[in-house]
């Protein structure tokens, strides 16, 4: 599955976690959809591997895996952002 870049708003809290609140990216018509992020899991610094969506990720990639609603259905995607951490890409699972 191919990454699609995607405007991620996020919350930094105090101890410097970062938790991902909203995504935002173009459908299949480049209209652009927002989705809240319901749940969420940091899987980040766990080393370098592959992940079951295919994309290689290191120690320093932000990687979260999340639940949202599209059209009321739950759907899981992964987001992706490696230094500067200025871009961040989804997936589908």
């Amino acid at each position: 599955m191919l990454p699609v870049k995607a405007d991620v708003i996020c919350l930094h809290t105090k101890d410097g976690n970062i938790v991902p609140l909203r995504i935002r990216v173009a459908d299949e018509d480049g209209l652009l959809q927002a989705y809240s992020i319901k749940e969420y899991k940091d899987v980040s610094h766990q080393g370098a591997r592959t992940m079951p969506d295919g994309l290689i990720v290191t120690n320093n990639t932000l990687n979260f895996e999340c639940k949202i609603v599209v059209f009321g259905q739950e759907k899981r995607v992964r987001l992706y952002s490696n230094p500067p951490y200025l871009e961040w890409k989804m997936t589908h699972q």
